[in-house]
């Protein structure tokens, strides 16, 4: 008895390994080279096998009239038929349609940043952006464009009124290094006293460069101090001028503030933006619309001899009228400063040999502003004895 049952285990052994069958081959692709990593499936199974580096692979199959299916990313999959074959050899073809690359954000807006770059880097194309948001000047161009740029409006804080204090991640304004085509930018003699922000700094006006001067903007909002020195911890603004050359192109824009927001607030002691008609501001003139901004931009550019030489000049007449917004601050003037001013830029470049270059740029400009002035109430006014900044 016990011999049979030694002679029904054998048979048992015999027959199953006759039903395992064994398939090798090797994989290459449309060039001959062979292809490793290349996984290879049978149908219908989890039966599976990896080319080694040399594209051969071994692979044990239920029966010999199996089907292999091989997979790599980007060729095409294929279902191979064995046909009672124990070795196979076959060719990856690629796939009709590549992989692109897609990006996927939680935005709305246009790429800015270089994804490719090891560093954080925006890429801004600042005539273009200006035309879609409104803004005139290149401060309020970054604020809403660039993250870690803040450059806000001061009012009744001195001089900040009228050069704005901009800074990069958070940092003082003379902590970022500015450079216009790669060159270094000078810095404003302000020095920045009353609580704003960059106290006691002394920053970049970038509002002093017109904007359809400007080809693009660079920001590299990361430290660089080690390449450019102590004034680039925050980080690296590089604004790069137009070089065209298709003749006269230029702008205008026109816009202005609504104050008819305050239309049917009670007048409590002039705390309000307007008085019981709702229509007259605090300073008694009868308007609807405050902080009027007309601009004009001109460019012109024209080729240098032959070798790729341009000159390319810009100039550009900016109007803001004064904006009035008190709320509940107790001060007769509380807003934006007015400014009038005209700037120009010029760029050129000409090609003297194959590694030399004469370039030069520079810039002009006359700007006047004005601004509310710092001011405390004097106490015992009306029976007030708060002093209000």
């Amino acid at each position: 008895m016990k011999n049979l049952y030694l002679l029904a285990l054998l048979l048992g052994s015999f027959g199953f390994a006759q039903a395992q069958s064994t398939v090798s081959g090797t994989v290459t692709d449309e060039n001959g080279d062979p292809m490793p990593g290349v996984a290879i499936m049978e149908k219908g199974t989890s039966n599976g096998a990896t080319s080694n580096f040399d594209g051969q692979f071994s692979i044990s199959v239920a029966s010999l009239d199996a089907t292999l299916v091989p997979y790599f990313v980007g060729y095409r999959r294929q279902e191979i038929p064995l046909n009672g074959r124990s070795e196979i050899n076959f060719t990856m073809t690629p796939a009709v349609q590549a992989l692109n690359e897609v990006l996927v954000v939680g935005s709305r807006s246009y790429e800015r940043s270089a994804v490719e770059a090891p560093v954080p880097i925006d890429v801004i194309d600042a005539s273009a952006l200006a035309a879609n948001n409104g803004r005139v000047e290149i401060n309020q161009i970054l604020q809403y464009a660039a993250p870690s740029f803040n450059a806000t409006k001061q009012s009744g804080s001195d001089g900040a009124d009228h050069i704005d204090p901009a800074s990069l991640r958070g940092l003082g304004p003379d902590q970022t290094l500015v450079l216009i085509n790669g060159k270094r930018r000078h810095q404003s003699s302000l020095i920045n006293v009353f609580g704003t922000r960059g106290r006691g700094n002394t920053g970049t006006d970038l509002n002093s460069i017109p904007v359809w001067a400007i080809k693009r903007i660079e920001v590299l909002r990361d430290g660089a101090s080690a390449q450019y020195g102590s004034d680039a911890i925050a980080g690296v603004i590089n604004i790069v001028l137009k070089d065209q050359t298709e003749g006269l192109t230029g702008g205008v824009t026109y816009g202005a503030y609504s104050t008819n927001v305050g239309e049917g607030y009670a007048e409590e002691s002039g705390e309000t933006l307007f008085n019981v008609q709702g229509t007259k501001r605090l300073d008694g003139e009868d308007r609807s619309f405050d902080g009027n901004t007309a601009k004009l931009d001109l460019n012109y550019g024209v080729a240098l001899g032959d070798d790729g030489g341009y000159i390319n000049v810009t100039s550009e007449l900016l109007s803001k009228e004064r904006t009035l917004r008190p709320g509940f601050s107790w001060r007769q003037g509380y807003g934006s400063a007015a400014v009038d001013q005209f700037q120009m830029m010029a760029n050129m470049s000409l090609p003297l040999g194959e590694n030399t270059d004469l370039y030069a740029f520079g810039g002009r400009g006359d700007r006047n502003t004005d601004a509310f002035a710092f001011s405390r109430s004097a106490p015992g006014v009306d029976g007030d004895s708060r002093a209000v900044p």
